[in-house]
């Protein structure tokens, strides 16, 4: 084998390696402010250190091997790929990092199981989980059309988005007093919402490494 092809494979190992752990750490997010569970949410915070390691070493091997190598073709566009990929991974943890802290450090912001239901809470932390999953297995496969679906999916992310920030919006009215923890759930929804947007960052970069199609700030329904 070629050591440019060992440095891919184990660049893909890597970023796979990273992929799932923000796929872990999405998920115990949404789990703990699910279940109010703060220790999990503490666990959460704690392995945000080794995602921002992962994301220097890939960082530094992807300039190692354009710098070393000079691909070109397909193995230029997957080394492109995966440097926006790394960053797009490592901005998703970010947001869960975000989450866990709320909980962390505002335990008040549990709020009545009614206003959690109506703004459909669990069913955003099961689509952001999906469309991570998706990515994964779009990438692991060399599969762009299991990219595809991803962009639907950020739009009604989007959508439960806007709705929750009205639903509480009139739940405020009705009790002031839980207007604080109102506005952390709404900073909840917000960062669920980002990286469903980062999803739909990685989905283009799958499709430009294997279709060498640039889909960015195109309309999503030509993507």
């Amino acid at each position: 084998m070629r050591h440019l092809e060992q440095e891919l494979v184990s660049l893909r190992q890597d970023v796979i390696d990273m992929w799932r752990l923000v796929i872990s750490q999405v998920s115990n997010a949404g789990e703990a402010i699910l279940s109010f569970d703060k220790d999990l949410a503490a666990k959460v915070s704690l392995r945000e250190k080794k995602v921002d390691a992962y994301e220097l070493k890939i960082d530094g091997f992807c300039e190692n091997i354009i710098a070393l190598y000079q691909p070109v073709a397909i193995d230029l566009r997957f080394v492109l790929a995966v440097f926006k990929i790394n960053s797009n991974l490592e901005r998703i943890a970010d947001f869960a990092n975000g989450i866990s802290h709320i909980l962390v450090n505002n335990p008040s912001v549990i709020l009545d199981a009614e206003v959690i239901l109506d703004t459909r809470l669990q069913v955003m932390i099961n689509q952001v989980n999906k469309m991570l999953a998706q990515g994964l297995e779009a990438f692991e496969n060399e599969k762009s059309n299991f990219a595809a679906a991803i962009f639907s999916e950020d739009s009604q992310v989007d959508e439960i988005n806007e709705k929750s920030v009205q639903v509480i919006a009139d739940y405020i009215q009705k009790n002031p007093d839980r207007a604080y923890e109102c506005l952390e759930l709404i900073g909840i929804f917000r960062k669920l919402e980002r990286i469903g947007d980062h999803c739909a960052n990685i989905a283009e970069e799958i499709f430009f490494y294997i279709d060498a199609k640039v889909l960015k700030h195109s309309p999503k329904d030509k993507k």
